[in-house]
């Protein structure tokens, strides 16, 4: 049988043996017409796919293998594809999350008081939230002792950089640190005791360090020091 020749009309300008531009074009025709307005994403992914399985199965005579084994295919196809979309709408969400709340939230605290509250987390075995205090523990001693300016929103990422610069003998733990921090953040990461003692033993040698060049130009101690 032609998968294909099953699909219905919509799909058939999809598949049509055409150039990429005009692909492109009839692909957002179809897309904009006015039935699809008001569905969401899924809901437009929802009906398409029905309609496909709809003309397949209409077409496909009963105990034909080719059909069974063609359905098969396109079911794991379109898993796979709507596991990528769901993916890429949990990492978009992540990302604007990251950039709206910074390193620090809605927090105000000072570097011992993130210290603190970072090791009654681990004393509960929270390690996720714990690992995340003890980075702010870092980023704040850092602004007070002026090694890095104060900058409101700041990402780890953008932290690990500026810090790194003045420190180049931790710029690779902070980097790590970073990642780590957006892993048990955004990734859903569950942390563990191992991620947090890596991230108290980086915030107990930076406690000791001095910077390479002089204190960032431009930056003071923050009221909250350590």
């Amino acid at each position: 049988m032609s998968v294909i020749g099953a699909a219905p009309p919509g799909l058939l300008t999809i598949f049509d043996d055409i150039g990429r531009d005009e692909a492109r074009r009839k692909a957002v025709e179809e897309l904009i017409r006015p039935e699809y307005q008001q569905e969401s994403l899924v809901d437009r992914l929802i009906r398409i796919v029905g309609e496909f399985f709809d003309g397949l199965l209409d077409s496909t005579p009963g105990g034909v293998p080719g059909g069974v084994v063609a359905l098969v295919v396109i079911t794991v196809l379109i898993a796979a594809l709507a596991g990528l979309i769901v993916w890429q709408a949990r990492k978009a969400t992540r990302g604007r999350r990251a950039a709206q709340e910074g390193l620090f939230g809605t927090g105000e605290l000072t570097a011992d008081e993130h210290r603190r509250e970072a090791e009654r987390l681990a004393g509960e075995s929270r390690w996720a939230e714990a690992v995340r205090e003890r980075l702010r523990a870092i980023a704040r001693d850092l602004e007070h002792r002026a090694i890095v300016a104060p900058q409101p929103g700041r990402t780890a990422d953008e932290l690990a950089t500026a810090a790194g610069a003045e420190l180049p003998v931790f710029a690779d733990r902070l980097a790590r640190a970073a990642r780590l921090f957006d892993d048990v953040t955004y990734g859903q990461d569950p942390g563990s005791a191992q991620d947090y003692a890596t991230m108290t033993t980086l915030d107990d040698d930076l406690r000791a360090a001095r910077p390479a060049t002089p204190a960032t130009a431009g930056a003071r101690p923050s009221a909250g020091g350590r």
